[in-house]
């Protein structure tokens, strides 16, 4: 048995294929997951699971380097936003337009977490990143000045 981390399987696998640059998302449940998607699905119920405890597990098994939400995140539901900017404190934060995350963001996916968040606009965007204090270890390696902030 798998000592502790996530336990669903699927999510499990899904999250060891990702590579620097992949974007997955993480979804409430009304989100409209394209058919051609690949949909982990965990909702159960109202709120089960909710969206921050999904992110949290999530944050603590991948490297996010990035991060992008809704415009309307920002301005009518600033506790979400309150919640990413600081369980993704060394993230970059960017933002799209709502039907652009409806749309085209879900079809570039790699994969799509559905909740069972009842959480207005709570359809976030994660891209991975490494780890640069191992990844640029070596001596034989310089450290790239757009990693220097990330190193220490």
């Amino acid at each position: 048995m798998k000592r502790f981390g996530i336990i669903n399987a699927p999510l499990s696998e899904a999250l060891a294929t990702l590579g620097h640059t992949d974007m997955f998302m993480v979804v409430d449940a009304g989100f409209p997951i394209p058919r051609t998607a690949h949909r982990i699905d965990l909702a159960v119920t109202e709120n089960l699971p909710d969206l921050r405890t999904v992110l949290t597990l999530i944050r603590d098994e991948v490297i996010v380097e990035g991060v992008t939400r809704s415009e309307y995140v920002l301005s009518h539901n600033p506790k979400l936003e309150d919640f990413l900017q600081s369980t993704f404190s060394d993230a970059e934060f960017t933002v799209r337009a709502h039907e652009d995350i409806l749309a085209s963001m879900a079809h570039e996916a790699k994969f799509i977490v559905r909740t069972g968040a009842y959480d207005p606009w709570g359809n976030i965007g994660l891209h991975c990143g490494v780890d640069v204090k191992k990844w640029f270890a070596g001596d034989h390696v310089t450290l790239p000045d757009y990693y220097a902030t990330k190193a220490s």
